[in-house]
């Protein structure tokens, strides 16, 4: 393994709060809470859950693995372990493509962060109050409409995300982790221990856990794939790059299945927090993507005590997005550190403006530059298509492929901690399972 040369977690907990902070993003809480909803509650979960253990795991496991040992940027990772390992310097592709799709990433995440902290401000001062379906639609779609609206909440939200990373790795991302994180989870309890006397909180347990097989299809399965794959921050170099800052007495095998607990018992808890709001309320748990920013508001607005609730649910939100969001910059900034010998601040700060620039393209996307179009999509919904279908699977696929079939089997086995009986069954799942899998995701997104 390579001699650790660069800065490192300061703890097991400090790199698990952190990993975890990137996984919880607004994923677990608007994505994945609309696609229980679109997808027929239970099956969906059961399958995402499964999809998470035998795709995710293994691909985060690879990531981190080959992030330990280059203790480089994901790009200059990929290139030393490549020629290590006696592979073509193409596989330095894979670190290009991480990175570019975790700056796409931010670019527009960053627009949605921003609307979580408008969503926060307009909780505080009561603009959901007393509102009707009408008027909260009118609400979203106005914001949207107003460029300079959506100029002002990315630009706060970008600089809060370049303030945390500027910091560096234990000031920084570590700090902001061990903050955040714990408030997130107290958020979470408070708005499941709400959903819990709403009368519909077992409505909501039986429609996240007590399956209809008859609802499992190939689109749901898919779904549930491409979800799990998306809610861990797989493919976008961020795991690589924080694999660069870890120390070689971490156990990457239980750490990974730490991280993924954490993340999918929010998730979980997301769902069970949201849904006895919807159900009490006559709403439907399919609204989509306006279940956050339509749906839940019109709750809020009609409810006692919906101010508050309002202002604890968004804060949630904006808490996971800004976790998300510090480490997806996160791989850019390791980047110019490094190639451009910058110091932190001078590389967080041009990383940061550059992202700002692209999502100041997305948020025209809804308003000024509406007409226009890139393959039959507006700039926002580009960005997004682009790295979902495309960078996030293929980089993914790239790393789990590259640590199977790549690196030294015996040093793998050796650093994974596995007898030879555990590291045969590892071999099967990362050389074929979990590649089969997101090729099948990612096949199937392209019909």
């Amino acid at each position: 393994m390579a001699k650790l040369a660069h800065a490192q977690w300061s703890s097991r907990m400090a790199f698990v709060l952190a990993a975890a902070g990137s996984a919880v993003g607004l994923g677990n809480i608007w994505r994945f809470s609309y696609m229980v909803g679109e997808n027929g509650g239970a099956a969906f979960v059961l399958v995402y859950l499964a999809c998470v253990a035998l795709v995710g795991l293994p691909i985060l496991v690879a990531e981190w693995m080959i992030g330990r040992r280059g203790q480089k940027n994901p790009i200059d990772t990929m290139a030393d372990q490549a020629r290590q390992n006696g592979k073509p310097a193409a596989w330095m592709g894979i670190g290009i493509t991480g990175v570019l799709a975790a700056f796409l990433i931010l670019s527009f995440y960053s627009v949605i962060g921003g609307w979580s902290l408008n969503y926060t401000l307009g909780s505080v001062i009561g603009t959901f109050s007393g509102g009707s379906s009408e008027s909260i639609g009118e609400q979203f779609n106005g914001m949207l409409a107003s460029p300079i609206t959506l100029l002002g909440w990315h630009t706060a939200f970008m600089a809060l995300v370049v303030a945390i990373v500027a910091r560096g790795v234990t000031k920084g991302l570590e700090s902001a982790a061990r903050a955040m994180m714990p408030a997130l989870v107290i958020l979470m309890l408070i708005l499941v221990g709400y959903g819990i006397t709403t009368g519909h909180f077992g409505e909501a347990v039986d429609f996240m856990f007590s399956p209809d097989w008859s609802a499992v299809s190939g689109g749901v399965v898919l779904s549930a794939m491409g979800q799990a794959f998306f809610t861990l921050s797989l493919g976008m170099g961020i795991m690589v790059a924080y694999g660069s800052y870890l120390g070689e007495e971490i156990n990457l095998i239980s750490t990974a299945r730490t991280v993924i607990i954490l993340d999918t018992v929010i998730a979980l808890l997301a769902g069970l927090a949201i849904f006895p709001i919807v159900f009490s309320n006559g709403l439907s748990p399919d609204a989509g993507p306006g279940l956050i920013f339509v749906t839940l508001p019109l709750a809020f607005g009609n409810m006692a005590g919906g101010t508050v609730l309002g202002l604890m649910f968004f804060l949630l939100l904006t808490f996971a997005a800004l976790t998300s969001a510090i480490s997806l910059l996160e791989p850019t900034v390791a980047l110019l550190e490094e190639r451009l010998s910058l110091p932190r601040l001078t590389a967080t700060l041009i990383g940061g403006i550059a992202v700002w620039l692209l999502g100041v393209a997305a948020l025209l996307s809804f308003n000024v530059w509406a007409d226009f179009s890139l393959f039959g999509l507006n700039i926002f919904d580009f960005l997004d298509t682009l790295t979902a279908k495309f960078l996030l699977p293929l980089t993914g696929l790239g790393s789990i492929v590259f640590a199977a079939w790549c690196l030294d089997k015996e040093s793998v086995r050796q650093e994974l901690g596995f007898d030879v009986y555990d590291f045969s069954a590892w071999n099967i799942l990362v050389k074929y399972i979990a590649p089969l899998g997101v090729i099948t995701v990612f096949v199937t997104e392209l019909m």
